[in-house]
């Protein structure tokens, strides 16, 4: 339905999770992929699972916290397949602890990598992606508009990623395209690196919260980003944050 041949994709932290998911779905399509992973179990076995297929992608060991390895990862890229097309920041860390517990340098370390990361991997590929009339699709969260207990970092880095989103839309306008992505549920325990993967098993009333009847899987953000990263398909949309949860947070819910 998409086509991406002779367009290079790069989704960080797309070793795992909804990254191996968006990683596959691009490569399928006909995209050249870069995984920008930084845990180099999980970024090469998805390279195997690509090539496997006959797709095209290529690992690259980062840390998109680090403006240097942000930088040396975005070269990279360009030596091997030409500018870059689109950008999906999904790289996220996630800490989550009572208020009174979180050290400040857990906060930051957080906020370095799920927001910083993104603003420096847009600011970057930015001359490329102007050139190209290229895409940026940022991963945001449900969780920059509700909350559970001890979720303050991952809360303020989320909603940090949903303003972003519109600022990067304003000053990339006319150029490049910006959006969001904000998931809900989505299960990834079974889209782990081989160490980590696990077996899921959901109850019914883990399925029966979600107005579709089932948690979300990595194919149902795949197909957005899909959509949302193809000029001829979306060409009109940018600037926006697109939840995608199964209808969960427009469920009213009472306690009994």
């Amino acid at each position: 339905m998409y086509h991406y041949q002779n367009k290079t994709i790069i989704v960080t932290g797309g070793g795992q999770g909804i990254g191996r998911g968006l990683v596959q779905a691009f490569a399928r399509a006909g995209g050249n992929v870069i995984i920008a992973e930084a845990d180099e179990e999980a970024g090469r076995d998805c390279e195997r699972l690509v090539k496997e297929e006959n797709g095209e992608a290529f690992f690259i060991k980062t840390d998109v916290g680090s403006e240097g390895s942000v930088q040396e990862m975005l070269e990279m890229t360009r030596a091997r397949y030409g500018a870059i097309d689109v950008l999906i920041n999904n790289a996220g860390l996630s800490e989550f602890k009572p208020l009174e517990e979180i050290e400040v340098a857990e906060f930051d370390r957080v906020l370095a990598v799920n927001l910083r990361g993104a603003f420096m991997c847009s600011k970057y590929a930015a001359p490329d992606l102007k050139e190209r009339k290229g895409v940026i699709l940022n991963m945001c969260s449900t969780r920059h508009l509700m909350s559970e207990p001890g979720s303050e970092a991952y809360a303020a880095s989320k909603g940090g990623i949903a303003s972003l989103t519109h600022a990067l839309a304003i000053s990339l306008q006319h150029k490049v395209r910006v959006n969001a992505i904000s998931p809900g549920w989505i299960e990834v325990r079974d889209w782990q690196k081989p160490s980590e993967k696990e077996e899921v098993n959901h109850r019914e009333v883990d399925k029966e919260q979600h107005p579709v009847g089932r948690v979300g899987e990595p194919e149902d953000i795949a197909k957005a980003a899909l959509y949302l990263c193809d000029n001829e398909a979306s060409g009109f949309v940018t600037g926006q944050n697109f939840v995608i949860d199964g209808g969960m947070t427009v469920k009213m819910i009472y306690a009994h």
